[in-house]
């Protein structure tokens, strides 16, 4: 047993090390295999987490943070469910109480997170921007099918519903 401490505690440096040289994944590797072999060890879980929210502040969509990946969620998520990740996460996190390296900046991130998720028009223009790669793709489309639209050359058996969220028409084909 004290082999596999001592083992868990060099995994824990070379954790710490690849931390320091900003290899995220590395550093959790090691974390995960010191936990592995001393699961008891203080502040390990801790450790692990925080460096998942490192890992997860290095996702970008559309050149945006990614705070559904720190936060540990999917887009599709209510307010509701973001809250409550919040909430627990920011217990984990929080400076009192994780004394992981870097755990204050992991509290900052998972902060920022919920700042911009929890108020619901800087979550509307988050989504917006974190999606507007695709914004592009419908806004070609967008125009193509108004000008058909205009023009009466859509063809009998297809209807243009308009969408909910930016009042665009489409073009959809009953089957």
């Amino acid at each position: 047993m004290e082999a596999n401490k001592e083992e868990a505690l060099k995994a824990i440096e070379n954790a710490e090390k690849r931390f320091a040289q900003r290899d995220f994944a590395g550093a959790k590797s090691y974390a995960v295999k010191a936990k592995t072999l001393c699961p008891g060890l203080e502040g390990i879980s801790q450790m692990v987490a925080t460096f998942e929210v490192y890992i997860a502040s290095e996702v970008t969509h559309n050149g945006e943070v990614d705070y559904y990946s720190i936060l540990g969620l999917k887009p599709s998520v209510n307010t509701q469910v973001v809250k409550r990740q919040y909430k627990k996460l920011a217990v984990l996190f929080h400076p009192d109480k994780n004394r992981c390296v870097e755990a204050d900046k992991a509290f900052k991130l998972v902060s920022e997170a919920w700042t911009w998720l929890s108020d619901s028009a800087m979550h509307n223009s988050y989504d917006i921007r974190r999606n507007a790669q695709f914004g592009g793709i419908i806004q070609k489309s967008m125009s193509f099918v108004h000008q058909h639209l205009m023009a009466g050359l859509i063809p009998s058996g297809h209807f243009a519903p308009s969408c909910k969220n930016c009042c665009g028409t489409f073009v959809a084909v009953e089957t």
